[in-house]
């Protein structure tokens, strides 16, 4: 007999049945689709880990990176690595597997790294925002006001919000129970398909999802577009073509990373995924799996104080 995903179900008391595991579907498909995708986000994965470790590596070790840029970016590269290593690993498991279990115990584990580093993401990226406003709209200041302190002040408000992230996920998930089907069709264990398979008690977790999660994406992209706003207008106020392409490129690659995590992000949020599952895995393999290999890509490949790190690191291992 093959296996079957109810039959790890536990029976209590009134002749229901308690849910000790969950089944996640994955991505279904024939075992040569499987196989490819499995390859594709292997390969993925690895490359993700290097160039994120490379760049938390290159920012602690060189000196022209020690900057409050830099640092952000670094800690950026720590937030991206926590969710691949929080997804991935699990997922390329059940591709194998054509979907595979996972304990309720790691289910809400998941979903808790999953809530942090979403919510450190969004608030590092906010506070780069307002590192590259100070940079451009007040120059003269910007040493005295972004100070190596300051810096670790800001990092740790966001790793603070991101911990409460985890509170708040713990919380709203204590509220469901699972009496019924254990099937989870998605590759993670996202609250909205957990809310989709409760038997009870989804107020407060859909509440999370209309109203906190909203105002945790909201309030972060309204600081990040006044931000902008104001760096753009003082940037068309400079007279010479040659230092407005220099300021901007100052900030471009956060405006790339920004406006990719932000549109995958809001259209699971905005489109109705819930009609069409197929379409929630492919975005949410988007901002979960892409969004962190890309990210270091534009950063080191843009930014020419990274790629002149790296040359230096090299040469300095190489005349060992």
């Amino acid at each position: 007999m093959g296996y079957h995903p109810l039959s790890v179900l536990a029976p209590i008391k009134n002749n229901l049945t308690s849910v000790t595991e969950f089944f996640l579907l994955g991505f279904q498909g024939s075992q040569g689709f499987r196989i490819f995708l499995f390859f594709l986000l292997l390969v993925v994965y690895i490359l993700t880990l290097c160039g994120n470790l490379l760049i938390i590596v290159l920012v602690s070790t060189s000196r022209s990176l020690h900057t409050p840029m830099y640092f952000f970016i670094s800690q950026l590269s720590i937030s991206d690595i926590v969710l691949s290593t929080d997804i991935v690993p699990k997922m390329l498991n059940n591709l194998l597997s054509n979907g595979g279990t996972i304990t309720y115990v790691g289910c809400i584990t998941q979903l808790c790294f999953f809530g942090t580093s979403e919510t450190s993401e969004c608030c590092l990226l906010t506070v780069m925002s307002y590192d590259r406003y100070v940079a451009i709209c007040n120059p003269l200041r910007y040493s005295s006001i972004i100070t190596s302190a300051y810096c670790v002040k800001l990092s740790t408000i966001c790793w603070f919000l991101s911990l409460f992230a985890i509170f708040i996920n713990k919380l709203t998930t204590s509220f469901l129970t699972f009496c019924g089907s254990n099937i989870i069709d998605h590759f993670f264990c996202d609250l909205v398909p957990l809310l989709d398979i409760a038997t009870s008690g989804t107020f407060i977790p859909e509440s999370e999802i209309y109203i906190l999660s909203p105002f945790l994406l909201i309030v972060p992209i309204i600081i990040i577009t006044i931000s902008y706003i104001k760096i753009i207008a003082i940037i068309l106020r400079i007279p010479s073509s040659i230092n407005r392409q220099k300021a901007f490129s100052t900030c471009s690659s956060h405006l790339v990373v920004v406006s990719i995590f932000y549109c995958t992000m809001l259209s699971v949020y905005l489109l109705p995924t819930r009609k069409y599952p197929k379409l929630s895995k492919i975005l949410s393999l988007l901002y979960t799996v892409f969004t962190p290999f890309i990210n270091p890509i534009i950063y080191s490949l843009r930014n020419r104080e990274i790629m002149k790190a790296l040359h230096e690191t090299v040469q300095r291992h190489l005349n060992l």
